[in-house]
């Protein structure tokens, strides 16, 4: 019975998590959970084309960052990929890092990168009834829930995105 318990509040905490990041952080078009590499799946969505150049700069920025960031954390990542689709007018940005490093504050990091980086071209949904106070409770749900998926041996593969206004959370 206590299993069963523990079981249904890490599946609660995996799905608050994806909900959180979507949440506060309405550069992220997507986010995956595979449990079977503990790894998530962040997609940015860049509204045009990015050539050879920009692509490459956006990956060496952003794995360079995340680099710095671990060493001045004093952990080293398991996994820290960096992907793109170009599908039909748009380039779609796969960042993957696995949950046992990552924490909120690198989430915050390659995002502000990506806004950089991208500048206008980076599609963001409006984001304007939430107030700074929100902000930080997101963040601070954010760390909490990544140390519970850490603790967690959850194997639901999670999908998770926006669609008119509402955060929608699949189980693949």
């Amino acid at each position: 019975m206590n299993f069963l318990v523990t079981g249904r509040e890490d599946v609660t905490d995996s799905v608050g998590l994806l909900i959180s990041i979507l949440v506060r952080y309405p550069e992220v078009a997507t986010i995956n959970f595979d449990p079977g590499r503990q790894v998530l799946k962040f997609t940015f969505i860049a509204s045009r084309v990015l050539n050879r150049r920009e692509i490459a700069a956006v990956k060496e920025k952003l794995l360079d960052s995340i680099e710095v960031f671990s060493m001045l954390e004093g952990k080293q990542t398991r996994v820290s990929l960096i992907d793109h689709q170009i599908c039909d007018h748009l380039t779609m940005i796969e960042v993957q890092r696995d949950v046992e490093t990552l924490v909120q504050e690198e989430i915050a990091l390659i995002v502000q990168l990506l806004r950089q980086l991208l500048n206008d071209n980076l599609v963001a949904e409006a984001n304007d009834s939430l107030f700074e106070e929100d902000l930080l409770i997101q963040e601070e749900i954010i760390e909490h829930m990544l140390d519970s998926m850490r603790a967690a041996a959850e194997d639901k593969h999670l999908f998770a995105f926006r669609e008119d206004g509402r955060v929608l959370v699949f189980n693949k």
